[in-house]
């Protein structure tokens, strides 16, 4: 596999907290609060999505800006003719005992996608990392682009070696001509089981062309390094930025609303586009919370707030909608204030399927 000079050095690990301290107690009652109590932490409907246009997002030009939010953190993006995929999550459960996807539906068949030009990984959460997702793309992309070490588990899932590049911190690849990929700081962790905890790196990217450049979050907490990678890579006419999942318990590795807003001042961009909320349940907020904080905050600031709709396809270079297509569900959830028994394990489409 291709790597930076820097080699295999994961200096940066351990270096950050991923939780609070607690007694066990405390730990017990976090748990009890993930998995019994009742709130908004699911939709009581599903969410409004739609079907992305794949032929007018793929259609090739080098002015192209063009993106569909797939959910969570996986993006389809054109950019100057360049297809390319982040964090692709095409299954409704993540994990064995993960969370289910709030809308059973996807807004792509992966069958549909013919090519992409790369596949960017953040890191090897189940939630970014997904063994299906990687299987159905290895003959659909020439290249795989992932942190230190997280290439070895794309071999064991039957990517070819010669498909993968590895990159630490501030590391670029030119997948393409006319195409640069640089490897970013993120603040956060990586582990798939009990005995791997920062053994793999994680990290932001920075995606540019000639003509554009944008900025993908993966997950991090927030930290000064958002403003050293705009001084270096900026500005970004677009920063796709993670907004859900926090918690007073790991301020460390997720951002609360409103420093995503200030992470995105700091990288210097044009447009904010949050992902990483309205998918899965991931915390003890609301499903709702995110972007309505997030939307606060933005609009105190007067920044500009791209908030698709699950596979809405956007076109950067035209005038953005202003539509607050969550508000309908966030009302519903408010009157129901209701969940399933067992918080993390049923989707909304499931709690339907039950009660018939």
């Amino acid at each position: 596999m291709k790597r930076t000079p820097s080699g295999e050095k994961l200096s940066r690990s351990g270096e950050v907290a991923v939780m609070e301290k607690m007694s066990l107690g405390e730990h017990l009652g976090m748990y009890k609060k993930f998995f019994f109590e009742k709130g908004q932490k699911f939709p009581a409907e599903p969410l409004s999505q739609e079907k992305t246009d794949l032929q007018q997002l793929l259609a090739s030009n080098s002015g192209s800006l063009k993106a569909a939010w797939l959910g969570h953190s996986s993006l389809l993006i054109n950019i100057d003719g360049f297809v390319i995929v982040t964090d692709p999550l095409f299954e409704r459960k993540v994990s064995p005992v993960g969370p289910t996807r709030f809308n059973g539906e996807f807004p792509v068949d992966i069958a549909d996608i013919p090519f992409v030009n790369a596949v960017i990984i953040s890191h090897n959460h189940y939630d970014h990392l997904n063994k299906y997702s990687i299987r159905k793309l290895k003959d659909k992309t020439n290249v795989f682009i992932v942190p230190l070490r997280v290439g070895q588990t794309l071999i064991k899932w039957g990517v070819a070696e010669d498909k993968i590049v590895e990159l630490d911190w501030w590391g670029e690849t030119h997948p393409h001509s006319g195409l640069t990929i640089a490897a970013t700081p993120s603040q956060h962790f990586s582990g798939r089981g009990l005995f791997d905890r920062n053994k793999t790196m994680w990290a932001s990217w920075v995606i540019a062309t000639e003509n554009h450049k944008l900025f993908f979050s993966g997950d991090s907490g927030y930290f000064d390094g958002f403003r050293e990678i705009g001084e270096k890579y900026g500005p970004f006419d677009i920063a796709f930025m993670e907004c859900g999942a926090y918690n007073e318990r790991w301020p460390d590795v997720h951002m609360f609303p409103e420093q995503t807003v200030q992470a995105f001042t700091d990288l210097d961009a044009r447009i904010l586009q949050p992902i990483h909320w309205a998918t899965f349940n991931l915390s003890l907020h609301a499903w709702y919370e995110p972007i309505e904080r997030l939307i606060d905050e933005a609009w105190n600031r007067e920044i500009t707030v791209s908030v698709p709709m699950i596979g809405q396809l956007v076109d950067y270079n035209k005038e953005l909608e202003d539509d607050k297509w969550w508000v309908s569900a966030m009302e519903l959830s408010m009157q129901e204030d209701r969940q399933p028994n067992v918080a993390v394990q049923y989707s909304v489409e499931d709690r339907f399927m039950k009660q018939e």
